[in-house]
């Protein structure tokens, strides 16, 4: 699927945000592919990502799922835009055990404001990369700055104007 990019320089702001989130640091995740539409997140297994049975903890799957499909949503919006998870469902299909978790989200349904991305979580190991999550996130636009363009005696126009005037 190919995407409109309304900011030419997405990836650098894709970076920029995927070193400001804290979490990505405790998780010790690397970003790496990012594309118009998808991005992928790696994230080495430790002893800090782990549950009580020596697998990947699901919270982690879950949050770096949440992350590739945001940052994935990201990459189209406008310049200045950021983005919030609205929902996420996430299927657990296998015990995540291995060297490191590969997420890769993408978006399936862009919107102005609200954007729909499927991801999915692998575990690979020395010789294989095995499918353990599938995730469907609901992403919204914040911060994007719109110039919307109304007929001047819109009732909308109208409206905006008197808020403007009471400071609304």
């Amino acid at each position: 699927m190919t995407f409109d990019v309304s900011d030419p320089e997405f990836e650098a702001r894709i970076r920029t945000s995927f070193t400001r989130q804290g979490l990505n640091g405790t998780m010790g995740a690397t970003l790496g592919r990012v594309a118009a539409g998808s991005v992928e997140i790696e994230v080495p297994f430790s002893a800090r990502v782990s549950q009580q049975h020596g697998f990947f903890h699901g919270g982690v799957i879950g949050a770096i799922g949440d992350s590739a499909c945001g940052d994935a949503a990201m990459t189209l919006t406008p310049p200045g835009a950021e983005v919030l998870t609205i929902e996420y469902k996430v299927n657990f299909l296998s015990p995540a055990q291995g060297d490191r978790l590969l997420a890769r989200g993408r978006v399936m349904r862009p919107g102005r404001t609200v954007t729909v991305c499927a991801g999915e979580v692998f575990v690979v190991g020395i010789a294989h990369e095995k499918l353990v999550a599938t995730m469907l996130v609901t992403i919204m636009t914040v911060g994007a700055h719109r110039e919307v363009v109304l007929p001047e005696n819109s009732s909308v126009a109208i409206v905006l104007r008197l808020a403007r005037l009471i400071r609304y």
